[in-house]
């Protein structure tokens, strides 16, 4: 029998037909929805007349327009309020499960879907918005779909897909003090630049890979997409298992034994031969800063921007960021630090922030979201005393959502203004118009906010 990767065994386990010459018909386990990319779809069924075939397989959740304070309070902005109620009402008529602003169930899609158990092992699973890829930390094919394809799944639960080419990344050793897995996956990007893994499919392996905790394995797969990628996965293993065993709903099915035998054989076989394969050593990796207007444009934190490229892309990337070629960035001043999105906004990165700003303030002049992933997240950090830490040191956790990421709510950052940012693009005007964004990690951010400049976090955790 010819040796398969774990990506191989789920697509093939999920191809209803294939069409000759042309795409697979794929079937869908698991659809999330959120109010941005669903309307259009919702109007095209009610146009055609088609109810949603299978509303027990798609979960909602308002999280992109949302405000992250006085969430009690209707929503201010009228597009944003409009297409929240919008979303309400679709699934309110077609039966799918909502989770609305105050929910206590309510946060960014890719942060309640695994800490809910929606997301399995072996799933295939799709979603309107195209950091899809983060539940293939659990093992799943997961990706990013248009509107016109969500309307797709509501309808059929199946979608077209031109099966992807398959890359492996290995990363092999132990990642050093203050080096985490934001910076492990924005080295990886910076290596291989923002196109590098178009067309593939990729799994992440090796020493450093898995050791890593799920929160720290969503990180690195919600920024596949960032390097060109159709979507990143790793294989499920006893980390993998421990988690979902402390889920209530999943612990207490009674075929979850049987449904770990069947994802104990989610796992590359030996021998397989994929597209491409990429190593790199973990001891290479320091805390990273971006500096361009591309996740690609990064660097460790304690380099120079790179000298010798003079394409107009590059140079414009840094006349926009008000950079030069040569630069340092450390001792830089910035202005903002935002802590949240589908990339760092669980529990590990509220705790990883709020354990370096101990004892610490907050730099006058700084102003800082510090934003929970998840209604359960923010309880989690109340109940560990990591809001009080927070207010000692002069910050504030505010209320779920997707938050300045895209700025598509009230938490914009001003023009010309710089901010460290534990999200995942640095677009030109991604966090607001004309806004400066340089992504890091929750520890890079955590020492940005308590000295007002790019800061290598390793000199305050040595402190």
């Amino acid at each position: 029998m010819t040796p398969q990767t774990i990506f191989d065994k789920i697509w093939n386990s999920h191809v209803v037909r294939s069409v000759e010459d042309g795409p697979d018909v794929m079937y869908i386990d698991q659809h999330y929805l959120h109010e941005v990319t669903s309307p259009q779809a919702f109007d095209g069924l009610r146009a055609r007349g088609i109810p949603v075939l299978r509303p027990n397989r798609t979960l909602a959740t308002a999280d992109h327009n949302i405000p992250t304070v006085d969430q009690h309070l209707p929503i201010r902005d009228e597009l944003s309020r409009n297409q929240v109620n919008k979303l309400a009402e679709n699934c309110r008529e077609s039966g799918i499960e909502y989770f609305g602003p105050n929910h206590q169930k309510n946060g960014i899609v890719h942060v309640i879907g695994p800490e809910l158990g929606y997301t399995l092992p072996g799933m295939t699973i799709v979603c309107g918005d195209s950091h899809t890829a983060t539940h293939g930390a659990f093992g799943t094919i997961a990706f990013g779909i248009g509107t016109s394809e969500v309307e797709m799944v509501l309808a059929t639960q199946c979608i077209l897909q031109v099966k992807p080419k398959t890359m492996r990344i290995q990363v092999h050793g132990s990642l050093g003090k203050g080096v985490t897995a934001k910076d492990l996956i924005l080295y990886i990007i910076s290596q291989i630049t923002s196109g590098g893994a178009t067309g593939y499919f990729v799994e992440y392996a090796g020493s450093a890979i898995t050791s890593m905790s799920m929160e720290e394995r969503m990180t690195v797969c919600n920024m596949s997409i960032e390097m060109g990628a159709r979507g990143g996965l790793i294989a499920p293993d006893h980390t993998t298992y421990s988690y979902l065993n402390n889920i209530p709903a999943i612990a207490n099915r009674h075929d979850f034994k049987s449904m770990l035998l069947r994802w104990r054989i989610l796992k590359s076989d030996e021998g397989t031969v994929f597209g491409k394969e990429l190593e790199f050593n973990a001891s290479n990796i320091r805390p990273m800063i971006t500096y361009g207007t591309n996740p690609g444009m990064g660097m460790g934190i304690d380099e120079s921007i790179p000298e010798g490229d003079n394409t107009s892309s590059f140079l414009k990337s840094l006349n926009y960021m008000g950079f030069r070629p040569g630069m340092k960035l450390l001792g830089h001043a910035i202005d903002y630090v935002f802590v949240g999105s589908c990339t760092n906004g669980r529990i590990e990165d509220i705790r990883a922030f709020a354990g370096l700003v101990k004892g610490r303030k907050k730099a006058p002049g700084i102003t800082a979201l510090i934003v929970p992933g998840s209604k359960r997240v923010e309880q989690q950090a109340k109940t560990e005393g990591l809001t009080e830490i927070l207010r000692d040191a002069g910050f504030e956790l505010r209320q779920p959502g997707c938050s300045s990421c895209l700025a598509m709510n009230e938490d914009k950052v001003p023009a010309g203004k710089y901010a460290v940012s534990t999200s995942n693009r640095n677009f030109e005007g991604r966090q607001g118009p004309g806004a400066r964004t340089l992504l890091a990690s929750p520890l890079t951010a955590a020492a940005a906010a308590v000295t007002g400049r790019i800061t290598d976090p390793r000199e305050l955790l040595n402190d």
